[in-house]
């Protein structure tokens, strides 16, 4: 049997839109010789539709997209995702349904059992968890269908398993030819490698081929990577799709034969690429055609601005340079060839008139003394109301431009800086940003070298550098993962050979500053561990590590 491995980006609740990329897909493998389509989880609502769940009018909604998909596809059969009403009398009222669908009838059917509720997921709050269904029968073949979570529970993979049931061990051992997951599994960097290497385990467990069929594209904060891939009985790899963008892929049963694509080589590879969609698909799934980047001179702005510019085109992008009197020559020649580097228009506003009225209102409590904090979050805060009035007056998102380690510890301004619709990098640590931003140099310089080479400054007094407040970024950003990310307790923290004052710092940094984070724009998520729903902190608490 041909098989076509159908990655799409769907946009959540755009049924019609998402069932003509079904039917569009379907009736291309159909022409290229498949018997079969596979689609992502809730491939016809998008993943994740959270609150829209508990509406009525949606549930009914996509009960009308599968009507559709019944009526229309003809000559192959498409197995998809979708969120269907649970008929019991107690219990969630709703199914994580995949359908296998043609020619006006439904074939099978399996209903997601292994709800997550960790990290970013929350799938208990809407579904029940599927009772066991028998392996189904298509074309002789017998097919273990399967949805994302119920892949990743087997006690040989993870020490200790999260769920009593193994979804897909119970599957082979009622005998199936093939085993068949719809995922939408949320990217961070590095989990395809190990994602791969689960899967491959699973197949090569229970010789058994098994298909994988991921969701990509961004969706608020998450993204999406797709993918997709199929295994041989003993674990190889047969087919695989492309990362980062929708594609098809087919995979031809019998012959054990498919089509790999390339995947990225390495982790700044796909962060840089996760983050070009991310930013595309928050600014088209959310109407914005133009977007603003408030430039200091400084990397995180520059690279946001390089995103940005892959993401839209240098056409949709627009760059402001706001300087002060404490703004450097350097400063001013690096943002204007950074401009001229990536095609952007530059537009120049001084703030030093609108900071000496902002002081002069607020006078005596701020005087004429060297600055203070306040003093500098009222500069933040001047050029943060610049961007917001232009995106008020154009229409264009504001995307902010803090990178994670800034965010982490609260070096920055709410109101001022933190100011945007995205932020793009907020889950960057700083030593990734320079990463980024060698790789976005490999062919050419994009970002001025200058840039990469002088020490960063928030350049709101004078001879600033960030050094002055923070610990160098290799040693913040290496307390930062392992606190944030790993779970390390400050007694680990130390005996990984930190300071014990730098430490305590840090972490103290991390929780005074929780506020700033819950007011925060969205950012994209790239790591295992982002600020934002992943990560839910109380703020008036007084728990002190």
């Amino acid at each position: 049997m041909k098989i076509a491995l159908a990655q799409i980006n769907p946009t959540i609740g755009d049924f019609t839109g998402n069932a003509d990329k079904i039917l569009a897909c379907a009736a291309q493998a159909r022409d290229r010789g498949a018997e079969l389509a596979v689609f992502p989880e809730l491939s016809l609502s998008g993943y994740p539709p959270r609150d829209l769940l508990e509406r009525a009018d949606f549930i009914e909604a996509g009960q009308a997209s599968l009507k559709r998909l019944m009526a229309e596809v003809r000559g192959i059969a498409v197995l998809c995702g979708l969120a269907e009403p649970n008929p019991a009398s107690e219990g969630k009222p709703l199914f994580n349904s995949a359908l296998l669908v043609s020619e006006g009838r439904v074939l099978g059917r399996a209903c997601k059992k292994l709800l997550p509720t960790y990290d970013v997921f929350d799938e208990s709050r809407y579904f029940a968890p599927g009772l066991h269904q028998p392996p189904t029968l298509f074309r002789g073949q017998r097919l273990g269908i399967t949805i994302c979570e119920d892949a990743w529970n087997d006690k040989e993979i993870f020490p200790r398993p999260l769920y009593h049931a193994d979804p897909v061990g119970q599957l082979a051992a009622e005998g199936v030819n093939l085993i068949l997951n719809l995922s939408a599994s949320v990217f961070h960097a590095g989990k395809n490698l190990f994602r791969r290497r689960m899967l491959g385990a699973i197949s090569s467990k229970y010789r058994v081929p098994l298909i994988f069929v991921n969701q990509v594209g961004g969706n608020d904060s998450l993204l999406f990577d797709g993918c997709s891939a199929a295994f041989g009985p003993g674990g190889e790899l047969l087919a695989q799709a492309a990362a980062f963008g929708e594609d098809m892929v087919l995979l031809d049963t019998e012959s054990r034969s498919g089509e790999v694509r390339p995947l990225p080589g390495d982790e700044t590879e796909e962060i840089l690429q996760a983050l070009v969609m991310g930013t595309r698909d928050y600014m088209v799934k959310c109407g914005f055609h133009q977007a603003i980047v408030g430039l200091s001179g400084g990397i995180d702005s520059a690279l946001v601005l390089a995103v940005a510019v892959r993401a839209l085109g240098r056409e949709q992008v627009g760059a402001v340079f706001m300087p002060s009197r404490y703004t450097s020559a350097e400063n001013y020649e690096d943002t204007a060839r950074l401009c001229r580097s990536l095609g952007v228009e530059l537009e120049t506003i001084p703030i030093d008139g609108i900071y000496a009225a902002l002081l002069a209102a607020v006078n005596p409590e701020l005087g004429e003394a060297p600055p203070g904090v306040a003093e500098q979050n009222l500069q933040a805060r001047a050029r943060g109301t610049i961007l917001m009035g232009l995106s008020n007056r154009r229409g264009a998102l504001v995307l902010s431009t803090g990178n994670k380690s800034e965010l982490a510890v609260g070096y920055c301004t709410l109101y001022g800086d933190m100011n945007g619709g995205l932020a793009v990098i907020a889950d960057v640590p700083k030593t990734v940003v320079y990463a980024l931003a060698r790789r976005l140099n490999e062919g050419g310089e994009t970002i001025p070298e200058r840039i990469l080479t002088k020490a960063p400054s928030a350049e709101l007094k004078a001879d600033q550098r960030d050094q002055d407040d923070l610990p160098p970024y290799d040693t913040l950003d290496a307390i930062l993962k392992d606190y944030i990310e790993e779970g390390r307790s400050v007694p680990e923290l130390i005996a990984r050979g930190h300071a014990p004052e730098v430490v305590r710092d840090v972490v103290a940094r991390v929780h005074r500053n929780e506020y700033k984070r819950q007011q925060a724009a969205p950012c994209l998520k790239v790591t295992s561990k982002a600020f934002g729903e992943g990560r839910r902190y109380p703020l008036a608490q007084g728990w002190r590590p």
